[in-house]
């Protein structure tokens, strides 16, 4: 049995996801920059430190979701960051773009109307103290919006996600320096709602 879970570790290995638009596709809003550093860099290495302990830690787990709901310490922020940046560069896109159909109607059903949604998404977003994400959620059968810190997601808490933002701070210190105000506004109009819709349950 211990020879077969190594042997599963040994198996399970991670890349670093392409980005799903080319790095200049969210400027102005993300500079090309930023995206270099931030997924060439930033996201390349928690991919990295997660394989390398996946070979000192082994879990019983075929997925990184498995992973990071398993995983405590150091593993579960490396690889709770693969996982978290991934979905946030697939909560982004070029495209500017509002909910519309089934996705808009729970919207406007669960916070009363968009414009709602947005400033509730937008605070937990501004409010996060220090380093973390704001996520839109689906809970107990109603879209919420939710922040954590750090490495958190609610995934790791069996909660369906529908998008995220990140606010750390490497997320946008090039481009806004320190004012995640800014950011947040602007990246509101960068949500890929496509992307939402489809991890409705």
């Amino acid at each position: 049995m211990a020879s077969e879970v190594a042997e599963r570790a040994k198996a399970l290995h991670f890349s670093l996801p392409a980005l799903p638009y080319p790095e200049d596709a969210l400027e102005p809003v993300i500079s090309a920059e930023t995206l270099r550093l931030h997924h060439g860099k930033h996201h390349k290495k928690y991919v990295d430190t997660t394989n390398q302990l996946l070979q000192k830690e082994p879990l019983k787990a075929s997925t990184l979701e498995e992973v990071v709901r398993q995983a405590k310490g150091k593993l579960f922020n490396n690889a709770g960051q693969v996982w978290n940046h991934d979905f946030y560069w697939q909560s982004l896109t070029p495209k500017r773009a509002r909910p519309q159909g089934a996705l808009l109607h729970r919207l406007e059903k669960d916070f009363g109307s968009y414009d709602r949604f947005a400033d509730a998404f937008g605070q937990a977003a501004i409010g996060q103290f220090g380093s973390g994400w704001a996520w839109l959620v689906e809970k107990d059968g109603k879209l919420q919006v939710m922040a954590t810190p750090n490495a958190e997601s609610p995934m790791a808490q069996g909660i369906q996600c529908l998008l995220t933002v990140d606010v750390w701070e490497h997320a946008y210190y090039v481009d806004y320096r320190n004012e995640r105000e800014r950011y947040v506004s602007a990246v509101m109009d960068r949500l890929n709602w496509e992307f939402a819709e489809k991890n409705l349950g």
